[in-house]
């Protein structure tokens, strides 16, 4: 029996993902109009992408650039599940001839950069079936972009930064400060602060050692601290801070703090 769910996000009309979970179809020969990433989560397959032939196993990650045909067969149908992310030419546009140009021919990824951009896909597309704020799946994807073109993934993940950026970070900041309470997105960000978005995220993340979207979920959970030791009703700070609904609170304040916005009430000074 197929099993398969799409996840997407009006704020992001360039990007969708797909979970399927057990598929009975072997994919016939076939092309999108998007860039395709793909994650084997169990199992595996042989794939298929422009005359040549690749096995892709458990935790491998492989991408077909747009109008590239390509076809896959699982060996089992028993125990065959993988993720897709669809990325829009348009929003790749944007990207720097150099960092364009290795997109253009597909990917099975190895070692290191394999196991990071593994984590970038399960990030996006956890961003796009969760709640999280689209910034939390833009961003993911912009580094996913990042290291899917880089020769280099430990510049990736120990990124060094400079005095000549400090202006721009702070400028993020400040924005941030000022607007943390409401549905940010990379495109608010890059029109605030001047930057490109596809900059934008590495600039920050070289200064502050996160991404915007924890920066602004920092700001977020601080103040709501501060409103809770208020006495004030849990829903209402939840509203306020610009969460969905009480439930999503919890859980982001949960992660943080390391107790539930209850359990931070009923704490009793000694």
């Amino acid at each position: 029996m197929t099993n398969v769910t799409f996840y997407r996000n009006e704020h992001l009309p360039f990007l969708e993902a797909k979970r399927c979970a057990r598929s009975d179809l072997a994919y016939q020969k076939h092309f999108h109009e998007e860039y395709s990433i793909g994650l084997i989560d169990e199992g595996e397959t042989e794939a298929w992408c422009d005359g040549h032939a690749y096995r892709v196993e458990t935790g491998r990650a492989i991408s077909f650039p747009p109008g590239m045909l390509h076809a896959c067969r699982p060996a089992s149908l028993e125990s065959w599940k993988y993720k897709m992310l669809f990325i829009k030419p348009e929003w790749l546009d944007q990207l720097e001839p150099a960092m364009a140009e290795p997109l253009r021919i597909p990917f099975l990824l190895e070692g290191r950069k394999n196991q990071y951009c593994r984590r970038l896909i399960n990030r996006v597309v956890d961003a796009l079936a969760g709640t999280d704020e689209p910034l939390a799946a833009e961003s993911a994807a912009v580094e996913l972009i990042y290291a899917l073109s880089s020769r280099n993934t430990f510049d990736l993940e120990h990124p060094s930064g400079s005095g000549y950026e400090q202006p721009h970070i702070r400028r993020i900041q400040e924005y941030l400060h000022a607007h943390y309470h409401e549905r940010i997105t990379l495109q608010r960000l890059e029109e605030a602060v001047g930057v490109s978005k596809f900059h934008l995220i590495r600039l920050f993340k070289k200064g502050t050692h996160m991404p915007p979207h924890a920066y602004q979920n920092l700001l977020r959970i601080n103040h709501a601290k501060a409103e809770l030791l208020k006495r004030r009703p849990i829903a209402d700070i939840a509203a306020e801070t610009g969460y969905y609904d009480q439930s999503h609170f919890s859980k982001a304040f949960f992660k943080i703090v390391g107790v539930t916005p209850q359990r931070y009430v009923s704490t009793r000074m000694p």
